[in-house]
């Protein structure tokens, strides 16, 4: 089939118009009864020069449409405010690569996904140990092995907490979020069995 590009003619297509009565070959597309959507990409009419420019003189885009729907619509961020998994700054993954860390962009890649698969053997041993997922964020809050005991536990504990308090880095009070969050986490882990 041959296009001509300036024009929306398909030339040598086998179809009639699709207007009643009409027995030109139909040369030019327009949009059909069905809309593209969930149920798939809609259907088109075929029609011939004149019935055409019939149908483009009397077509509505909006036919059908609220104030807001059209608004919406007209709006140059129409169609960009669903957030795709392909397109999230993540991809699913925990965080966007630190592209400047890397000379090679499949680097960067790779490494993400590197750490992805860490995370998931990380889970499987959580899941082995009967470590449930609140108890797994503070082992990682606290970054500490699923095997530290009592000891290793404080003394973990003792050296973030000299890092992150306002009163031991000189009244710093950029940390105190990822004070809180250790705190919590030497909390939560104190109080099971595997550190009594």
């Amino acid at each position: 089939m041959k296009q001509n590009r300036f024009h929306g003619r398909v030339q040598g297509s086998k179809r009639r118009c699709d207007a009643p009565g009409c027995t030109e070959p139909g040369e030019f597309r327009a949009p059909g009864e069905q809309a593209p959507g969930f149920d798939g990409p809609g259907n088109y009419r075929w029609f011939c020069l004149d019935h055409i420019r019939a149908f483009n003189a009397g077509y509505d885009f909006f036919r059908g449409m609220s104030q807001e729907e059209i608004e919406r619509a007209q709006s140059p961020l129409s169609g960009w405010a669903a957030e795709t998994r392909a397109f999230r700054p993540t991809a699913g993954i925990d965080q966007a690569p630190r592209w400047a860390d890397f000379s090679d962009p499949l680097a960067a890649i790779s490494a993400r996904a590197r750490m992805r698969a860490d995370d998931v053997r990380k889970a499987q041993d959580a899941a082995r140990r009967g470590i449930n997922p609140a108890e797994r964020r503070a082992y990682d809050a606290l970054g500490l092995a699923f095997d530290a005991d009592r000891r290793a536990l404080r003394a973990r504990y003792s050296e973030l907490v000299r890092r992150y308090h306002p009163d031991r880095n000189g009244g710093d009070r950029a940390h105190e979020a990822r004070l809180s969050e250790v705190v919590e986490a030497y909390n939560h882990l104190r109080r099971l069995p595997a550190f009594a």
